[in-house]
């Protein structure tokens, strides 16, 4: 008997080394390998995510849940919704773009950029935004909404891509890379007015975006931002204080995408950063307490609020493990028992019109 179960499993190693040999002899065959390339780029350029874009629901996806603090997977700040055949970018992170380009979106159908307020880790992408939807084949300039500033912001980076814009024209032709197309256009948002609590942004084809001021001083005007498409409703917070204004903004809303800072955490860098003489660290970990809001409080933002799903990104500190992220959230279910998540980049929250389901998925998994 045991001679017999000694000769099945040398004959299956006898195969399987067989099978290792083939592989070995045929991954160095060049045609082989011309075949195996060529299949990767035609399913590289055939996959497109044109459902995104299908009229049915109102889509979100997370192209960036980090901060400014360092994440192997994570880029910064953005979220993408798709709605009224487009889509929409509030905040461009750096690496965000990377995120955006790895799904295969077809760029062509940008709506918008929107900017909720200017720190590097929500605008440092927003020129390779404004590249690559040129070379996608958007049409005319490219929208960019913010507070008041943004033109300066939109011109540092018309005039920082400027040379590379005309290489590209010069390269491939006016009529493929129209130069007219290459430019970006600020539209400042100027702030609500005393009795009005949020101010219009677009509306039309059945979609409506409204700005709202958030607290995130000393950064004066910041704003979230809130979508409305189909009967049903998202809103992205920014960077942000708890405010009477933004529970105001987001009430009734399906779906809140609300900044998180686990101060506990960031306290223990503060104290570790004093004790191994990093000052600077020290004096920033101190500072940025100040003006965000902990998971806890988001937590307890949307109960008052009275919105479906809390989806929490910015992740101040990022958290680099599962683990880690059980103590970023700590607390939270006290609160808010569920309906709630960490975000994760490619996580796509989808609220199909005439219903009330939140379906919840991750393109990148």
């Amino acid at each position: 008997m045991h001679s017999f179960v000694r000769g099945k499993w040398a004959a299956l190693l006898g195969l399987v080394a067989i099978a290792l040999t083939v592989g070995l002899l045929a991954v160095r065959s060049e045609t082989l390998q011309d075949a195996i390339a060529e299949r990767i780029i035609e399913r590289r350029l055939t996959e497109r995510q044109h459902a995104l874009l299908e009229p049915n629901a109102l889509r979100a996806l997370v192209c960036g849940s980090s901060s400014p603090m360092p994440h192997p997977t994570r880029e910064k700040s953005c979220i993408v919704v798709f709605a009224a055949n487009r889509f929409w970018v509030v905040d461009t992170g750096p690496g965000s773009w990377n995120t955006l380009g790895l799904l295969g979106l077809d760029p062509a159908p940008i709506g918008a950029v929107l900017l909720t307020h200017f720190h590097s880790d929500h605008i440092g992408d927003l020129g390779e935004f404004n590249l690559n939807t040129w070379t996608g084949g958007r049409s005319g300039s490219l929208d960019v909404f913010g507070p008041p500033g943004v033109d300066r912001v939109v011109a540092g980076f018309n005039e920082a891509y400027a040379l590379d814009a005309s290489y590209r024209t010069a390269h491939h032709g006016a009529e493929l890379m129209p130069t007219e197309s290459s430019q970006m256009r600020a539209r400042v948002v100027l702030p609500p007015s005393d009795g009005d609590p949020d101010a219009l942004v677009f509306e039309g084809e059945g979609l409506t975006i409204t700005a709202f001021p958030v607290n995130h001083d000393p950064v004066r005007p910041a704003y979230g931002y809130r979508f409305d498409y189909l009967g049903r409703s998202m809103v992205i917070s920014g960077d942000a204080r708890p405010s009477p204004t933004l529970v105001a903004a987001a009430k009734g809303a399906d779906v809140l995408f609300h900044e998180a800072q686990a101060n506990h955490v960031v306290r223990q860098i503060n104290a570790v950063a004093r004790e191994v003489n990093r000052p600077r660290i020290a004096k920033i970990t101190e500072d940025i307490q100040s003006y965000h809001t902990t998971p806890t409080e988001a937590a307890e933002i949307a109960n008052e609020a009275g919105v479906g799903l809390l989806v929490m990104v910015h992740l101040t500190p990022p958290p680099p493990a599962k683990l880690v992220e059980r103590i970023f959230t700590r607390g939270v279910t006290d609160i808010r028992e569920d309906d709630w998540l960490v975000a994760d980049d490619g996580l796509l929250v989808t609220l199909p019109k005439d219903s009330s389901e939140i379906e919840v998925t991750n393109l990148l998994d």
